[in-house]
């Protein structure tokens, strides 16, 4: 079979995918555009109106913001050190390498990732309590996986040619490392933890659902009392906080592409 008649097999098999899970979920669009419906959901969002822009709140949004933006910033900046460190013992960046541990430590990057950030915040809240304590920790335990299984196929993927010059010239492990692999991966590096970091300011602000501190915790407190002002309020906070991180991010990984 060629390489086109793959292609069309398999985005067939795509489109029968999604074809079957339109009819298996049984979604109510007339329901769902139906003149009641859109009334309620205009009388909701009417209630949103005008948001609380009393001082008071909004230094509790202020301080709410910058616990968010720690705990994101934290959680990544921990998940880097820890997913490199993890990344190196599950990678081989020649076939003839020996990595013993390869197999264990990626089956230990699934396993940090595949439970989601709530289910780890849920977990370290009965173990530390409430507070960004738990966030923290939820970000760094899932983004570690998710940079861990990055930074290795990074390395794996890497050009032997530098690496074997310096092992030739009797370098060891730790010589490779720093002048051959490091200077090559970096750029990745810095590109998928800064994308990590996009990503946890938005779960950030959701880890306070479950008590972990942030503008999450403030949202679920004020909308679980039908506070819509406030709500309102919180909810802009935390689009401004996702708008700055991205453009921070976009503007620092376009200068590493130049």
């Amino acid at each position: 079979m060629s390489t086109r008649q793959q292609a069309l097999m398999l985005m067939l098999g795509l489109g029968a995918l999604v074809v079957a899970s339109f009819w298996s979920l049984d979604l109510q669009w007339a329901q769902f555009f139906s003149n009641e419906s859109l009334r309620s959901m205009g009388r909701f969002i009417g209630e949103f109106f005008p948001p609380d822009t009393s001082p008071a709140f909004l230094a509790k949004v202020r301080s709410a913001l910058v616990e968010t933006l720690a705990m994101s910033a934290l959680g990544t900046l921990l998940a880097g050190i820890v997913g490199l460190t993890l990344a190196l013992a599950a990678s081989r960046q020649q076939g003839q390498d020996r990595a013993p541990a390869r197999t264990p430590v990626r089956l230990l990057l699934n396993a940090l990732r595949s439970v989601p950030e709530l289910v780890w915040a849920g977990l370290l809240v009965i173990a530390a309590g409430l507070g960004p304590m738990a966030g923290t920790l939820a970000l760094a335990l899932h983004t570690s996986g998710v940079l861990g299984r990055l930074f290795a196929e990074a390395i794996e993927n890497l050009p032997s040619g530098p690496a074997a010059a310096l092992r030739t010239q009797g370098a060891g492990p730790i010589q490779v490392f720093l002048y051959a692999t490091l200077p090559q991966v970096l750029p990745q590096i810095i590109s998928y933890t800064l994308y990590r970091w996009e990503n946890n300011i938005r779960a950030a602000a959701m880890l306070g659902v479950v008590g972990a501190g942030g503008l999450g915790q403030m949202l679920a407190f004020h909308m679980g009392l039908f506070h819509m002002g406030k709500t309102a309020t919180i909810l802009v906070a935390m689009l401004a906080l996702v708008g700055l991180v991205d453009a921070i991010s976009y503007g620092v990984r376009s200068r590493l592409a130049r």
